[in-house]
């Protein structure tokens, strides 16, 4: 899952990027609603290391 957590960062990334030139129109929602789906699976499947 660590892959999908990159993977989110990136998205998160190309977001803030079309933001701020102003390009991308509803892909930029597109964009930021799927990093937020990746974080969430990724918090819910990933296994917690125990001590």
């Amino acid at each position: 899952m660590n892959f999908l957590r990159w993977l989110g960062g990136f998205i998160i990334l190309f977001w803030l990027i079309a933001l701020i030139f102003s390009i991308g129109g509803a892909l930029i929602n597109f964009l930021l609603v799927f990093a937020a789906i990746v974080f969430i699976l990724d918090a819910l499947f990933t296994k917690k290391k125990s001590m």
